[in-house]
C-alpha cells in the first residue's frame, strides 16, 4: 500500500514539474525560411520554426529547441487537426508579423497536424 502511494505522488511530482513548463499558444505553417534571420542562406532544413515577438528575445532564440504539440484546430475546414504526436523544432528566423507563437516549416506541422488546417492551437516548452 506504501509503495502505490508513492507512486502515485511520483507520478503527480512528474505532472506539475512538466506540465508547469508547458505553454498555450497557436503555430502557423510557413514554406520559406531563406535567408533567416538567424543563419542567412545557411539555414537548416526539416524540423524548423520562426518565432513570434513573444519568444525572439532580441535574436537570443536563434538555436534554441521547443517541444510542441497540437492540441487543437482553429479552423472550421479542418475541426480535428492534430494527429496525437510531438515535435521538437529548432528556431531558425524571426516572423514579426506572425499570427502564432511559431511559424513552424512544412515537415515540422505535418508531424503534429494536418497541413490542410494552416494555423493550430498547440501546447509547447523550450527543452
Amino acid at each position: 500500500m506504501m509503495m502505490k502511494k508513492f507512486l502515485v505522488l511520483v507520478v503527480m511530482l512528474v505532472i506539475l514539474l512538466f506540465g508547469a513548463n508547458a505553454h498555450d499558444g497557436y503555430a502557423t505553417l510557413n514554406t520559406i525560411y531563406s535567408p533567416s534571420a538567424c543563419y542567412g542562406n545557411d539555414t537548416p532544413l526539416g524540423l524548423i520554426a520562426s518565432a513570434s515577438p513573444q519568444i525572439w528575445d532580441n535574436g537570443n532564440s536563434c538555436g534554441r529547441r521547443y517541444s510542441v504539440t497540437c492540441t487543437d484546430g482553429t479552423n472550421l475546414g479542418t475541426p480535428h487537426p492534430c494527429n496525437g504526436h510531438t515535435v521538437e523544432v529548432e528556431i531558425v528566423d524571426y516572423c514579426p508579423h506572425c499570427k502564432g507563437t511559431f511559424d513552424l516549416s512544412q515537415e515540422a506541422f505535418a508531424a503534429i497536424a494536418d497541413t490542410d488546417a494552416g494555423f493550430i492551437r498547440i501546447d509547447y516548452h523550450r527543452i
